[in-house]
């Protein structure tokens, strides 16, 4: 098993996402080619993907922003094929996002989970998470 960050979208990776993302939403369609590009090619946004045995089994996005007090990351669309869940790919995934967002330079890095997903939240605090006091508002456009 290894994670990676991608470089390029090719349609393998094209492939991947359109597997993986009705598995983690399904309200939202997966991502086009061009949609992927702009996100791999942008300086504030590092796109991983864990390879088992050459195949693409698990992604995750890490958004940096930056802001008066400094900079800070954001995890986003953790997802693993459900046939591959259980063997480490989410903590690896997650350790590789850690290491880039200290390697950058961020103050800190936060995500959400639902609470539905019990084994997400356990892993998000094994590795060291830990949830905070306040209320996550969302205004949708």
């Amino acid at each position: 098993m290894v994670v990676v960050a991608v470089h390029a979208v090719d349609d393998e990776l094209v492939e991947a996402f359109d597997r993986l993302i009705p598995q983690l939403s399904s309200s939202s369609p997966p991502p086009s080619r061009d949609h992927l590009a702009t996100l791999v090619d942008s300086e504030d946004t590092v796109l991983f993907v864990a390879r088992v045995e050459g195949r693409i089994l698990g992604s995750l996005t890490l958004a940096f922003y930056r802001i008066p007090t400094g900079t800070k990351a954001w995890i986003e669309d953790v997802v693993v094929d459900a046939d591959a869940r259980g063997h480490g790919i989410g903590e690896l995934l997650n350790r590789a996002a850690l290491a880039e967002a200290q390697a950058r330079g961020a103050k800190d890095v936060s995500l959400t989970s639902r609470p539905s997903r019990e084994a997400a939240n356990r892993l998000y605090r094994r590795i060291g998470f830990e949830p905070r006091e306040t209320n996550v508002y969302r205004f949708t456009l």
